[in-house]
């Protein structure tokens, strides 16, 4: 679009662009991993999903005005300063509110933000009142669509819905664009639908009150999810009725309590059985017992929980092995099962014989590895009850027989794929032949349970159409249609357990899914579930979590398309906000094949163009996978090209009035020891600027609660960067060196006080944050320009601007720079020298000299101890409790952030508060210097002493609220709330 005088669109500078109370949201992001209930993560597994906390925040913060915008750009405030922090103090209170887990729904908050949206989109609208296209660009009645062109799992595309705004997904994958019809397409469809479904049997029997009868109406999705419940619950009936005789029950008989005394409460009982626990067998490799098939066990522990320990003993009776179950702690050499290092590497248990890796793979692929029951565990009145196996029970699942498998192949990826080498080359071999009947008949019951749904909504007088869903239908069908993508991806839910990659955990006494981490690792032992148990795995229980990730959004629409993020056009005009995959972290297609062939089989009918292929498409994706593209130089081209490309299209098509976020990932090797100087992190801002983009933020967000203040290297970083960006002038200049350092000169300060809360009031990002964060401003000075020319006339390149960046972020941050007094500075060059260690006193006399100030004066002044010809610095921990600075004569800003430290550790924030009320004025230089501190500490790896100043930092807000509630308000500098 041409940008002349009489075109150009006015874009107010948006909250993101400037400030953002980054702790509150960085810590509901790191509470929301521990949430399950409610959380669209239990919908269905996505890897690396977006915490829905951060989403929300970001894309309000970047649909709202900043309250210190100037019409024509500039990172300064607006003509009354004041009232632009008690703005900005409100936007920060409405995203404080919005990412707490409990307000998810909570229509008042949302209401709040929707408002707050509303307003800052129709003052847009009015600066922009006489652009040519103002009726099809700025319509003050209608907020502008939203796009996510890598939606995923498709958490940012449900919070701009939850937001208000029409969302709109796209994704090349088809499980991920499966994910986001279920969360953001399909409910609003038919929200406030009553169910139809016949109320379970098990509900009448029970006494239970029909669920409709608890409700006062079904609006959103409640009636959604309580057909899909009962629906479900009509799946798992039928699907017992044919396959139940394939999981017996278990009978506690005399023989067995002669055996084991602890199993007499059950007597006579038929226990359900939760799991069958299995080891892979190989023949052995000794000659001797060439003919015997030998456990390949990881451990014989069944649960380590105190006071109900339980282990498999295996018995070797000459060439012959039996496993029996034993109560109490397991033996040491029980522990590592018949594991002899990491790896495949075993021992075999009857002859001693080392059993190789390569031996394992060798027997694996001519399809001689076998599986032998070790023992099966049951439901009790108190816990599991672990048995012995039972041949019955062996025989009974060896000779089940399925009709079909998925013949899918794994990808050659070594990295994440590690089955293919043992023989497990299709995604069939990855189950017993028992769960394969098992997963297919709940595959076949899914279109069945679809049909009776249509039936159901005839016979309730919803209509006759047979319009699917797919085709724009609201109606009967578009509902069956509906239902059964729920049932399905509960299909998927039970897979990820009924599978021989899961595995048992002795600490918790239960299964672990397939994917418990973003692999599929090969087992060695695993528990065969009981899908009519009531365990993980049981298709009760994965409908259950599909019922509760079902989101409860009203009835503003959303759309959903496979399309590639490189070509797609649904960008048009729309607000985008993205997470799109980071190189090689994650081989999304490789994975979701292990789910697409389950979704394939129960969906096919409804979604017959996006389940066209016999597996995931994988040569458009855009991640740096070596095996698809010879080697890694070649992959990595891909992928810049491909990203770039992908960028480049948002850059075009986006929204004029309102910048783009873009989540980068970090990855652990790329953040040692806190560096924001890495070969991906510059490339991926290479490849966003190359893309016609300028770069005006960096907000790092993390989603580790623990030790978040500082970690040891690479803890400390945060987990993703969300960028912000605009599109770039297409006249812009290229400036020189000197001139961009300048301007960092000029405009860093400003930037870095909005940042920190120096002169805005801004609840201030914590010190191991602000690398990052500030690098926003450094590269939108930077991205800015066509060109930043060295001396010589080369270009400057990323890596160079970040090093003159981070070098105006020290600069700011250096008690040198600012109005510190004398004995702040001889501490601090001191403190940088030896830290809390002890140095020659003719040292100390000469820098104490050159900072204007003495040893003696810094020693009276209670920051220092001198004596022997040696001078050290005193720790907080060490300074007097009684100390008031209203009565103290020499007071260094060293000494009150010291005091400030040592009150937050012992007492507290709210009497940390109280000290700050007693000095108010020294509130500013103390957080400075605490910044400082912090920096200091990194740069020189001290762990412990950087996690104190960051922790005041981290409470500074909840200080100063203290501070003020003592009545000092009109006394705070730079601080006002």
């Amino acid at each position: 679009m041409t940008n002349t005088k009489e075109h150009k669109i006015y874009s107010p500078k948006k909250l993101i662009e400037v400030a953002l109370p980054l702790d509150d949201i960085n810590a509901a992001a790191a509470r929301e991993k521990s949430i399950r209930h409610g959380h669209p993560s239990t919908l269905h597994l996505w890897w690396a999903r977006r915490p829905l906390a951060a989403a929300r925040a970001v894309i309000f913060a970047q649909m709202v005005n900043d309250p210190g915008y100037q019409q024509d750009g500039g990172f300064k405030y607006g003509v009354n300063k004041k009232e632009a922090e008690i703005k900005r103090e409100k936007l920060f209170q409405i995203i404080r509110d919005l990412v707490k887990w409990e307000n998810t729904n909570n229509e008042e908050v949302l209401n709040r933000a929707r408002a707050a949206i509303k307003e800052s989109w129709q003052e847009t609208c009015y600066l922009n009142r006489k652009h040519p296209q103002a009726a099809e660009l700025f319509n003050p009645e209608k907020l502008p669509a939203f796009h996510d062109p890598f939606a995923g799992g498709g958490a940012i595309p449900l919070e701009a819905q939850r937001l208000g705004l029409e969302s709109y997904a796209s994704d090349l994958n088809p499980v991920a664009v499966m994910i986001n019809k279920a969360m953001i397409e399909i409910p609003p469809k038919f929200a406030g639908q009553a169910p139809v479904g016949p109320i379970p049997e098990s509900d009448k029997t029970s006494n239970k009150k029909a669920t409709k009868d608890m409700l006062e109406d079904w609006s959103g999705a409640q009636g959604l999810a309580e057909d899909v419940r009962r629906y479900g619950h009509w799946m798992r009936e039928e699907a017992f009725k044919r396959i139940g005789h394939l999981y017996p029950k278990v009978k506690i008989t005399d023989e067995m309590i002669a055996e084991r005394p602890d199993l007499k409460p059950y007597a006579g009982e038929e226990l359900t059985v939760i799991a069958w626990l299995w080891a892979r067998t190989v023949k052995s490799p000794n000659p001797a017992f060439s003919h015997v098939d030998v456990p390949l066990a990881s451990s014989f522990v069944l649960s380590r929980k105190k006071s109900k320990e339980a282990y498999i003993l295996p018995e070797v009776k000459e060439d012959h092995l039996n496993f029996t179950v034993r109560i109490g702690t397991p033996p040491e050499h029980l522990k590592k099962g018949t594991k002899a290092a990491r790896g495949a590497n075993f021992t075999c248990i009857l002859s001693g014989t080392p059993i190789e890796g390569k031996y394992i793979k060798s027997e694996g692929k001519s399809g001689r590895m076998s599986a032998k029951l070790m023992a099966v565990v049951a439901e009790g009145k108190n816990g599991r009850v672990y048995l012995p196996p039972v041949q019955e029970m062996e025989d009974l699942a060896l000779k089940t027989v399925p009709d079909w498998k998925p013949e899918t192949k794994l990808a050659p990826d070594k990295r994440a794929l590690w089955t293919p080498p043992y023989g497990l080359e299709t995604f069939g071999d990855l189950f017993t032949s028992r769960q394969l009947v098992t997963l297919t008949t709940f595959a076949d019951l899914v279109n069945e349970a679809r049909l009776k749904v249509i039936r159901d909504m005839h016979a309730s007088g919803m209509g006759n159409d047979t319009l699917g869903i797919d085709d724009g239908g609201i109606g009967a069908t578009a509902y069956g249609d509906a239902i059964a993508v729920y049932l399905a991806f509960a299909l998927d839910r039970s897979a990820n357990t009924l599978c021989t990659i899961a595995r048992w955990t002795a600490d918790r006494e239960q299964t672990v899914t397939v994917f418990s981490r973003q692999a599929i690792p090969m087992s060695w032992d695993y528990p065969e579930v009981n899908p009519f148990s009531n365990a993980a795995g049981a298709y009760t229980v994965s409908i259950a979590g599909v019922i509760k990730g079902i989101p409860g959004i009203g009835e503003i629409p959303g759309v959903v398309n496979q399309a590639d993020a490189a070509t797609q056009v649904i960008s048009s005009n729309k607000v985008i906000s993205t997470d799109p995959p980071y190189y090689d972290n994650i081989g999304y297609a490789d994975l979701a094949d292990f789910f697409y062939v389950w979704l394939r089989k129960s969906l096919k009918p409804i979604y017959p163009r996006l389940f066209s292929t016999l597996a995931v498409p994988k040569a458009e994706e855009l991640v740096a996978i070596p095996y698809r593209h010879e080697n890694k130089e070649k992959a990595e081209s891909f992928f810049l090209d491909g990203m770039t490309q992908a960028v480049h299209n948002m850059s075009e098509k986006g929204h004029p009035a309102f910048p783009v976020s873009i989540y980068y990932a970090f990855k652990q090797s790329e953040t040692k020891e806190g560096s924001t100087s890495s070969t991906g992190w510059e490339t991926f801002l290479e490849a966003v600027i190359r893309a016609g983009f300028s770069i005006d933020g960096t907000w790092p967000m993390r989603t580790e609660m623990a030790n978040r203040m500082i970690g040891s290297g690479t803890n400390a970083l945060a987990s993703s960067v969300v960028l912000v960006c605009r599109k770039r002038e297409i006249e812009a200049e290229s400036i020189s060196r000197r001139e961009f350092q300048r301007e960092l000169r000029d405009q860093m300060p400003d930037a870095l006080e909005a940042m920190i809360g120096g002169e805005t009031g801004v609840t201030p990002i914590a010190p191991v944050d602000l690398a990052q964060a500030a690098i926003g401003p450094g590269m939108a000075i930077y991205s800015k320009y066509a060109a930043v020319l060295n001396q010589d006339g080369s270009k400057m390149s990323v890596h160079d601007a970040l090093i003159l960046i981070n070098r105006a972020i020290t600069d700011y941050l250096n008690p040198d720079s600012g109005n510190f007094d004398a004995d702040t500075l001889f501490c601090d060059d001191w403190f940088s020298q030896y830290g809390w260690g002890e140095g020659q006193f003719g040292v100390a006399d000469t820098l104490a000299r050159a900072k204007g100030t003495s040893v003696e004066g810094v020693r009276d002044a209670g920051v220092i101890e001198a004596g022997g010809g040696k001078v050290r610095l005193l720790k907080w921990g060490e300074y007097p409790q009684d100390w008031d600075p209203k009565s103290d004569t020499r007071t260094p800003i060293w000494e009150a952030c010291h005091q400030m430290i040592r009150v937050l550790n012992q007492q507290g924030e709210s009497a940390a508060g109280n000290l700050l009320a007693q000095m108010p004025e020294r509130g500013e230089p103390i957080r400075q210097l605490a910044y400082h501190l912090y920096t200091l500490c990194e740069r020189k790896k001290w762990a412990e002493e950087a996690r104190a100043y960051n922790e005041l930092i981290g409470s500074w807000h909840a200080i100063v609220t203290a501070s003020l509630e003592v009545g000092h308000r009109d006394e705070q500098i730079g601080m006002e709330f």
